[in-house]
C-alpha cells in the first residue's frame, strides 16, 4: 500500500536543493558534491522504504517528517566528516550506521505516537552516539589515532548552526525594531510542494523572523496547557514577548498558519528555555522506571528494547533492580517516558 499524496523523489530532490544552499562556503566541488549527494541518497531511500511499507502505514506528512529529519541530520553529520579529516573510504559507513539508526528510532517514535519535541530529542541522542561509537571502533582497530578520533568526535555542524541563529536572531531584533524581517534559514518544505497539507503558505507573514516563528510555536504549546501554567511561564517573558505570544494564542486557526516542519525545529530550543520545575534526579527515574515495570514483564520489555542501544537496555533493566546505570539523567528521562507512553 503506497502513501497518497507523498511524492518522495520530488520532495528528496528539494530537500537536497536547499541543502546545496547551505553547504560551508570553505569546501571545494567534491565535498560540497559529497554532502548534498548524501543527503538526496538517504532522503530517497527512506522516502522509497516509507512509501511501500504495508505494515506502519503512515500518512504523508509522518512520511514527510521521517524523511526530512533523515536529510536534516544525513546534512548535518556528513558535513562533519568532511570536516573530521577521517579519510574518505569511512564516510559512508559510518552515514549508513547513522541514517539506519534515524530511520529506526523516528519510525517506533511516530508508531508510539510520541511527541515530536521527544522524537527530535531521542533522534538527536541516538545520532551523537552512534557517530562517535562508529569513531570510536575505528580508534579500536587501529585505523586512526587518538588525535584524528578527538578532532573527529568534537565535530558538530548542528551545534555550529545553532550558534549562527542564535546570532542571526540579535541582528533580526534589531531590524524587527526598523520594521524590517529577516527569512529563516535551514532545510525547508518548498512553498510549491503539494504532497503534504502543511504548505508554506500558511505561514504568518511575520512568521518568517525566526524569533516570531518561536513565540508561534510557543503560542501552539501554551494553547494546550492550563492557564495558570501558561501564565506562570509568560511571567518570566518580557511583556512585548508575552503580549505576542498572547495575541497568537488567541488565533484559532494559529495551528494551520504556522508551518509544521518549521516549528519543529523550534521546539528543541524553546524546550531549553522554558522553566523546568522537576529536577531529574536518579531516584526519581527509579521510580519511575519501576512503576512502569509492573504493565511490562522482562520478555515484552526485551521486544521492545530490541532495537536500542545495549547501555540503554542496561539503564533499563538495572533500574529495576534500583540501581542506576550512570547516564546522562536528561537522556533517562527521555528512556523511561518513551516505555511509559508504550503501555
Amino acid at each position: 500500500m503506497t502513501i497518497e499524496g507523498f511524492d518522495y523523489k520530488t520532495f528528496a530532490q528539494n530537500l537536497q536543493e536547499q541543502a546545496g544552499q547551505l553547504v560551508p562556503l570553505d569546501f571545494n566541488e567534491a565535498e560540497s558534491n559529497y554532502v548534498v549527494n548524501t543527503l538526496l541518497n538517504f532522503a530517497t531511500i527512506a522516502g522509497e522504504a516509507l512509501y511501500n511499507d504495508t505494515e506502519l502505514k503512515f500518512n504523508s506528512e509522518q512520511a514527510m517528517v521521517i524523511t526530512q529529519i533523515i536529510a536534516e541530520w544525513s546534512f548535518h553529520k556528513s558535513v562533519d566528516l568532511v570536516r573530521s579529516k577521517l579519510p574518505q573510504e569511512f564516510w559512508d559507513p559510518i552515514m549508513q550506521k547513522i541514517a539506519f539508526t534515524i530511520f529506526e528510532i523516528a519510525k517506533q517514535a511516530f508508531k508510539q505516537s510520541l511527541p515530536q519535541d521527544q522524537v527530535l530529542q531521542l533522534v538527536e541522542h541516538h545520532v551523537k552516539k552512534t557517530y562517535l561509537d562508529a569513531i570510536a571502533e575505528l580508534k579500536q582497530k587501529n585505523l586512526i589515532d587518538n588525535e584524528l578520533m578527538e578532532l573527529a568526535a568534537s565535530q558538530s555542524n548542528i551545534d555550529v548552526m545553532m550558534q549562527e541563529q542564535i546570532q542571526q536572531e540579535q541582528i533580526s531584533q534589531e531590524q524587527i525594531a526598523q520594521g524590517q524581517t529577516v527569512p529563516q534559514q535551514g532545510i525547508q518544505q518548498p512553498a510549491d510542494y503539494n504532497g503534504t497539507n502543511m504548505p508554506r503558505q500558511n505561514v504568518p507573514a511575520q512568521a518568517a523572523d525566526p524569533k516570531v516563528l518561536k513565540l508561534a510555536t510557543l503560542a501552539l504549546l501554551f494553547q494546550k496547557m492550563k492557564q495558570d501554567k501558561v501564565q506562570t511561564i509568560l511571567n518570566k517573558f518580557s511583556p512585548d514577548d508575552a503580549h505576542s505570544v498572547i495575541k497568537f494564542m488567541g488565533m484559532h486557526d494559529l495551528e494551520q498558519k504556522v508551518d509544521a516542519q518549521a516549528a519543529m525545529r523550534c521546539l528543541q530550543e524553546i524546550k531549553t528555555n522554558l522553566p523546568n520545575s522537576k529536577t531529574l534526579s536518579p531516584g526519581k527515574i527509579i521510580n519511575k522506571m519501576q512503576n512502569i515495570s509492573q504493565y511490562f514483564d522482562k520478555s515484552q520489555l526485551e521486544q521492545l528494547l530490541s532495537t536500542e542501544r545495549p547501555k540503554v537496555k542496561r539503564f533499563v533493566f538495572n533500574a529495576l533492580e534500583g540501581e542506576y546505570y550512570e547516564i546522562a539523567p536528561k537522556v533517562a528521562n527521555i528512556v523511561a517516558t518513551h516505555i511509559e507512553d508504550s503501555v
